[in-house]
């Protein structure tokens, strides 16, 4: 639903734009020190764009840093996380592109909120 915000253990987002049937827009922000599940999803891949703040992408056991200006691609089904690294929030734009985009389309591999599921 746009305009649907929720409140996260790591930061919150926003929906931009649900409209459409092959994608949905989010605006992501991530506290200072804080990182999302390592995750993956089977049925959408994401675009990162870094619109504030300094964060660290991991995607398939790859570590790169970035800043402002930065985008990143995340495949279907890559395994992939974004922690904030700086002293201010991490916000950046999420472009999901596919054909389902539920929050249950989440598979979360590391997480730590306790929220991985079981091996």
């Amino acid at each position: 639903m746009t305009g649907e915000h929720e409140e996260r253990p790591w930061g919150s987002y926003t929906v931009l734009d649900d409209d459409a049937p092959d994608h949905k827009v989010k605006r992501i922000v991530v506290l200072p020190g804080k990182r999302l599940s390592y995750q993956r999803h089977a049925r959408r891949s994401e675009h990162w764009f870094v619109v504030r703040g300094r964060g660290r992408v991991t995607i398939e056991d790859e570590v790169r840093d970035i800043g402002p200006g930065d985008s990143v691609e995340v495949p279907v089904g890559a395994a992939h996380r974004i922690e904030c690294v700086g002293d201010a929030d991490l916000l950046f734009v999420e472009v999901q592109h596919g054909e389902y985009f539920g929050e249950d389309d989440i598979v979360r591999l590391e997480d730590d909120f306790g929220r991985a599921a079981a091996p």
